[in-house]
C-alpha cells in the first residue's frame, strides 16, 4: 500500500470513528434501516403465548405490523404458559416453519432456565442501558419486559363480598369460585399466585413460599372452593371461575373489556403484595433472526413500551421513560394506584426457581387437582 493510499485508509477509518462517536443516532438509524431491511427479507415472525389482551399485545402487535409492513406475524398458542414455550422451542429446533417460535415471553424464573439450556441466543437493543441491571442477564440472553403485581379478579353480579385477602378464599361464600389462569405445574402466572399465597401466611419468597402457598390452595380445595379450570375473561364473565388470582394488567385489560357486564372487582391482597417481571429472549434456533431482533427493538424503542403501558404493564424502561418525560399524563393517570407498586415485593431470580420447583414439583401431592 503506498503512503497516499495509508494516508487516505488512515483518515477514513477516524472519520468513521468520529462519526459514530459524535453522530451515534445517524449510525444507529443506518443499522436500523439496514436490520428492517433484513427482517422484510425474511418477511416472517412467530410469537407465541401473546393473547391481544395481555399487556396490550393486540395494540403492540399491530403497531409492529403496521411500522414494517410485509412481514407476517405468526401468532402460536396465545394461551400458553412460560413451560410450554420452552418446549415449542425444543420440538421445532430443527423445523424452519411456521410453528418454530422465534421470540419468547416467559416469567423470569424462565430466563436463566432457558440460557442454561441453550435455548435463547444473546441480544442486546439500542435502549440496552435504560433496562434495569437485576432484571436482565449481563451478557444479553433475556431481559425484563415489563411486570405487574398479582391481584383478584372478582365478579360482582356473583360474587356479593369481595375477597380482601387469600385468607378470605376459605370462606364457605366462595365455594366453587376460585381459580388460577393456567395450570400451576407449567403457567409462570399460576406459579407466582402460589408464591403469593405463601406470603400471605408469613413465609420468605422462594421454597417456603411454594410449600405454604400449596398448603393454602390445598386448603381451599378440600373446602371445595377451588375450580380447576383455566381462568379467563369469559370464565368470569360466565360465572364459571368467578374469582380469579391474575396479574393486575390482565384483570384491568378484562374489567375493560367487559365494560361491565358483569362488574369487575379488582384487588391486590392486602398481605401479599407480589410483582412479578416476565422476560424476552431469541430462540436459539429462530427460522427469522432479523424479524426477531427487528421485534425486540420495536418493543424496547418508546413506542412499544407505551402500547404495554397501555395495557396497564409498568414496562422495564418506566422509570427511565417518566424522568425523561416521555408517559404522557393520561397513561399515568389510568393506572392503579403507585402505593401499591410501592410496597410491591420482587422476588430475585433464585427465589423465582425456588418458588418454582416447590410448586411444579409439589403440586401433585400437595394439591392433586388437574388444572384443564
Amino acid at each position: 500500500m503506498t503512503d497516499l493510499k495509508k494516508k487516505t485508509t488512515c483518515v477514513a477509518i477516524a472519520s468513521a470513528l468520529l462519526l459514530s462517536t459524535a453522530l451515534p443516532g445517524i449510525v444507529r438509524a443506518d443499522a436500523m434501516d439496514d436490520l428492517a431491511a433484513a427482517a422484510q427479507k425474511e418477511g416472517q415472525l412467530t410469537v407465541i403465548a401473546l393473547p391481544h389482551d395481555w399487556c396490550g399485545y393486540g395494540g403492540v402487535i399491530d403497531g409492529f405490523k403496521a411500522k414494517y409492513p410485509g412481514i407476517t406475524v405468526n401468532e402460536l398458542n396465545p394461551d400458553a404458559g412460560s413451560a410450554d414455550e420452552l418446549e415449542a422451542v425444543r420440538a421445532n429446533k430443527d423445523n424452519k416453519g411456521p410453528q418454530a417460535p422465534d421470540v419468547i415471553d416467559v416469567g423470569l424464573a424462565f430466563g436463566p432456565q432457558s440460557k442454561d439450556e441453550k435455548l435463547i441466543q444473546p441480544y442486546k437493543v439500542a435502549t440496552w442501558a435504560e433496562i434495569p441491571d437485576n432484571i436482565k442477564d449481563a451478557d444479553g440472553f433475556w431481559y425484563g419486559d415489563y411486570y405487574g403485581v398479582m391481584a383478584f379478579g372478582v365478579n360482582k353480579d356473583l360474587v356479593k363480598n369481595t375477597p380482601a385477602d387469600w385468607a378470605d378464599l376459605l370462606k364457605p361464600e366462595y365455594a366453587t369460585s376460585f381459580a388460577f389462569t393456567g395450570d400451576p405445574r407449567a403457567s409462570n402466572q399460576a406459579i407466582l399466585a402460589i408464591m403469593s399465597a405463601g406470603m400471605s401466611r408469613g413465609a420468605e419468597p422462594g421454597q417456603a413460599s411454594g410449600e405454604k402457598g400449596l398448603e393454602l390452595i390445598a386448603e381451599i380445595n378440600k373446602a371445595g372452593n377451588f375450580v380447576p379450570v383455566t381462568g379467563k375473561s369469559g370464565t368470569i364473565a360466565q360465572g364459571q371461575t368467578p374469582i380469579i388470582a391474575a396479574w393486575d394488567y390482565n384483570l384491568l385489560a378484562w374489567r375493560d373489556s367487559l365494560n361491565g357486564n358483569p362488574p369487575m372487582d379488582v384487588v391486590i391482597p392486602a398481605s401479599s403484595s407480589l410483582a412479578g417481571v416476565y422476560v424476552q429472549a431469541i430462540s436459539a434456533y429462530a427460522p427469522h433472526p432479523n424479524a426477531a431482533k427487528l421485534w425486540m427493538e420495536y418493543l424496547y424503542s418508546d413506542e412499544g413500551q407505551l402500547g404495554w403501558l397501555k395495557g396497564y404493564c409498568h414496562p422495564a424502561r418506566f422509570n427511565a421513560m417518566v424522568a425523561a418525560g416521555k408517559v404522557p399524563k393520561e397513561l399515568l393517570d389510568k393506572l392503579p394506584p403507585a402505593e401499591a407498586y410501592n410496597k410491591a415485593i420482587f422476588p430475585t431470580v433464585e427465589q423465582q426457581a425456588a418458588n418454582k420447583k416447590a410448586v411444579t414439583e409439589g403440586w401433585d401431592k400437595v394439591v392433586g387437582a388437574n388444572v384443564k
